[in-house]
């Protein structure tokens, strides 16, 4: 029996290899999916650091699956900022939807992310200056650093201390992550927010280049420079967008039942639904709720963490609706209670969001788009009515509208009647269940869990000490060698010393013509 145990400690080094990991997240839904994979890493016996701010509103600075790293700086993603923010965009588009108020809201957006950035410098520099904070990092001796790169600190941090870095990503500081290392060919790749497709008619393609273009001007203006210190202070032999492109893996948080198909990278590992599971009983009092809800069954309605209520007369509206459906339904509501709420509505503050989905009497998902809300009722099979607000909600949404999964109101323009035959359209058409059922069972067939997939990969990186080998060296090269404008230039350069050398002869060999002709006449 010793002699087995022996043989499996030489031989399977993966099952005992565990690892150091440094973690810097981003608050807010980014941090319930980035919890989810710290808590497995605990689960397998990794030792689990947490940078948190003084800021944090999520990350707490106690936990069973981690030890927190306190920096007394702010990380611009406070729930302050972000809460004001997020009124800010919802008063804008409340006013309507015309080209003069999407300028507004992508400058407050635009204007919101550059002072995000000022604080997310301040927080690197205030980090890096601090010698004592980094020596016990440097003492702490860590394999790897897994970061969400929203921000930049995790992916500055990483490159400071030469450490392996780990993507759990799908925006980055600049946009969508694969815009940063993939090739994107713009002719069939959408840029995200255009609610656009991968098939394109040619008045789609040239809004999608221009649109590509301006979100360049964007990063060019509104968030390189805001670092442009930093890099020449310790990243000077590193462009800005070289720190993000030498990360080893990018954990995806999408997968293509979800996404367009497109062109993708080797350090790309997919694990669309990682947070998603099978459903777990319910809490006694709601599971009571749900029963009682009979043949017609429930809708669950929840707008995510960040929007805790909406406008008192919007609520009104869809809380009328509600009431004179025969459904029961569960809507996660923090807000005054609605004055038209009916007796089948039940308003909770928190709810087991995948459970509820993933009972079989819940027949519909009411739901702002948030990549985890989306994913899980893939995951489940059960359709969407989207009521998209800001960020990428509208560019979810669409993705299932575009599989026939989803049918998308605008919230600010809804009243009781119209979001009552939005319901009653999805309960009633079966397509939308069929279609959003396929995607379920796409989702579900694979060789291994997304989860089980993201771990196995992270700890790939901690035994082999990165995992340079699946990079592209890209990141190494200048935008002219990349682009091959050097190599294009080099060959019409040479092609127009072969044109003019053939002219020359040619109008040589004209006039030598031309004079002996000449000689003979005369």
């Amino acid at each position: 029996m010793l002699s087995v145990w022996i043989s499996l400690l030489l031989f399977c080094p993966a099952i005992v290899r565990t690892g150091n990991v440094l973690v810097v997240p981003v608050e807010g839904s980014h941090w319930v999916n980035m919890k989810i994979i710290v808590e497995e890493l605990h689960s397998r016996g990794h030792t689990i650091s947490v940078v948190q701010t003084i800021d944090s509103w999520y990350i707490k600075e106690h936990s069973p699956f981690y030890t927190a790293i306190t920096v007394k700086s702010e990380s611009g993603f406070d729930e302050g900022f972000i809460t004001e923010l997020i009124a800010k965009l919802l008063e804008i588009q409340r006013n309507g939807r015309s080209p003069w108020a999407r300028f507004k809201l992508e400058m407050e957006q635009m204007e919101a992310a550059s002072v995000m950035h000022i604080k997310g410098a301040q927080l690197v520099e205030h980090m890096f200056e601090d010698k004592q904070l980094m020596q016990s990092l440097k003492d702490a001796k860590f394999d790897m650093v897994l970061t969400d790169p929203v921000i930049l600190a995790g992916v500055m941090l990483a490159r400071h201390l030469d450490l392996p870095l780990v993507f759990n990503v799908r925006w980055t500081t600049h946009g969508e992550g694969h815009f940063s290392i993939a090739p994107s060919p713009l002719s069939y790749v959408p840029v995200p927010g255009l609610e656009l497709s991968d098939k394109m008619s040619f008045s789609e393609r040239v809004l999608n280049v221009c649109v590509y273009c301006f979100t360049k001007f964007h990063l060019s203006q509104y968030v390189v420079p805001h670092y442009e210190g930093l890099m020449q202070k310790y990243f000077s032999q590193d462009s800005f967008m070289s720190l993000f492109q030498r990360a080893d893996l990018w954990l995806m948080r999408i997968d293509f039942v979800f996404e367009f198909p497109r062109p993708t990278m080797p350090n790309i590992k997919y694990m669309g639904g990682f947070q998603c599971k099978p459903a777990q009983p319910l809490p006694p009092h709601l599971e009571d709720f749900v029963q009682s809800s009979g043949e017609h069954g429930v809708i669950v309605m929840s707008l995510g963490t960040l929007i805790a209520s909406l406008p008192q007369e919007i609520s009104e509206e869809i809380a009328a609706a509600f009431a004179k459906l025969p459904q029961k339904v569960i809507w996660r509501h923090k807000g005054e209670r609605p004055a038209s709420l009916g007796n089948n509505t039940l308003l909770v503050g928190w709810m087991p969001q995948n459970d509820l989905l993933g009972h079989e009497k819940t027949k519909l998902f009411v739901a702002h788009g948030g990549t985890n809300g989306v994913q899980e009722a893939i995951y489940h099979g059960v359709p969407i009515l989207g009521l998209p607000l800001i960020f990428d909600q509208h560019d979810n949404l669409f993705k299932i509208k575009f599989r026939g999964g989803s049918k998308i109101l605008n919230i600010f323009t809804i009243d009781r009647e119209s979001f009552r035959q939005g319901i009653e359209e999805l309960l009633n058409e079966p397509s939308y269940r069929t279609n959003m059922e396929q995607l379920s069972r796409l989702s579900r067939d694979l060789p291994m869990k997304p989860l089980d997939y993201a771990i196995f990969w992270i700890e790939y990186v901690i035994r082999n000490k990165g995992a340079g080998h699946l990079r592209s060296e890209s990141y190494n090269m200048p935008w002219y060698s990349y682009y091959s404008v050097d190599v294009i230039l080099l060959l019409l350069g040479l092609l127009l010393i072969m044109i003019l050398t053939f002219v020359v002869l040619v109008k040589n060999l004209c006039s030598c013509v031309c004079r002996r002709i000449k000689r003979k006449r005369d």
